[in-house]
């Protein structure tokens, strides 16, 4: 009967901390949305990594992201995409064409739009470890997807505990895919020309773009 009460003890506690764990995670996220939220806008400069040993992939690139409200223009992988609130543009001067389309209604879908606020809906979140990095401490989060469905395993969400800036983003797939999103940048509040998120149709026209509409 001890022996029965000790281990309904010790399961309880175990409880208990996960419970304060799982409190703390999602306390620090909503600082992290409040304070993203409290921006006008944001541009982060990152660092993409994709890799996986078994399948012999490991990409790396850079690219850049101007947010404002849903609107956003991101440059990834020699590519541009643009939002305008309405349509999606994807500019690729290599190929000089440009895709024009509706924007996804796919809550699962990732944008740039939803970069730095994705964790919000969908996951259970746990206290993971805090490490100091380059003079920063920085705390993660891991994430795991309530829907079994989904592509990847787990998320571990790095935030500066200072700024409550995200700093980086890793994603493991089931398929052993490993994905790393590192901030090189993070800028708020900047001067952004009144026409950023506006996509000029006649100017690639001009200058010999294919248009395709889907």
């Amino acid at each position: 009967m001890k022996k029965i009460i000790f281990i309904a003890i010790a399961l309880l506690s175990v409880s208990i901390s996960t419970a304060q764990n799982s409190d703390k995670a999602e306390s620090l996220l909503d600082d992290v949305y409040n304070k993203v939220k409290g921006y006008d806008n944001i541009f982060v400069d990152f660092k993409f990594v994709l890799n996986n040993q078994e399948a012999d992939i490991n990409d790396e690139t850079r690219g850049d992201v101007t947010m404002q409200g849903d609107k956003y223009v991101a440059n990834f992988f020699g590519a541009q995409q643009l939002y305008d609130g309405s349509k999606v543009y994807t500019i690729v001067p290599e190929n000089e064409e440009v895709t024009i389309e509706d924007k996804s209604d796919d809550e699962n879908t990732i944008t740039p739009s939803k970069m730095l606020t994705f964790y919000r809906q969908g996951h259970t979140y746990i206290w993971d470890i805090l490490q100091n990095i380059q003079g920063r401490k920085i705390q993660f989060i891991k994430l795991t997807p309530i829907d079994t469905n989904t592509e990847y395993e787990s998320i571990l969400l790095g935030i500066d505990a200072e700024t409550k800036h995200i700093y980086k983003v890793i994603e493991t797939g089931k398929n052993g895919t490993l994905t790393t999103i590192t901030v090189n940048s993070f800028k708020t509040n900047q001067p952004l020309s009144k026409t950023l998120f506006t996509f000029d149709e006649n100017k690639y026209k001009d200058e010999g773009y294919y248009i395709i509409r889907n």
